[in-house]
């Protein structure tokens, strides 16, 4: 019975994933067109299933998730809500970065700058 979950877990993530593709904001389609460029020949995934999550961006040789949080992440439960997230994806032995949305517009190069330097460790 735990396999059928997992399976409809995962596909649940995949399907969110495909779709969050789609329709990135505006941060995260800025931020895509560099990182994509494969940057000191490191590999990004854009919206990658991991779980039951989804990550914004990935990076699998530095297991490193980066988040671009907008201003719904500081409303509500949302803060809770991402510190679970975060210890669920340190337990598997990844590390995260979480980055502002308007950092990213407002100053792209450091916000590369960073990831890379968080890959780097």
């Amino acid at each position: 019975m735990a396999q059928i979950s997992d399976w409809a877990e995962r596909n649940a993530s995949v399907l969110r994933a495909r779709e969050f593709r789609r329709s990135p904001t505006l941060p995260e389609g800025i931020l895509w067109q560099q990182l994509r460029k494969r940057p000191e020949g490191l590999k990004f995934r854009r919206q990658h299933p991991l779980g039951p999550y989804v990550a914004d961006f990935y990076c699998a040789a530095a297991k490193l998730v980066v988040e671009i949080d907008g201003e719904s992440h500081r409303m509500g439960d949302r803060p809770e809500i991402d510190a679970r997230r975060d210890a669920w994806l340190r337990q598997q032995g990844l590390s995260v970065v979480r980055l502002a949305a308007t950092d990213v517009l407002k100053d792209l190069e450091s916000a590369v700058t960073v990831i890379l330097l968080a890959c780097r460790s």
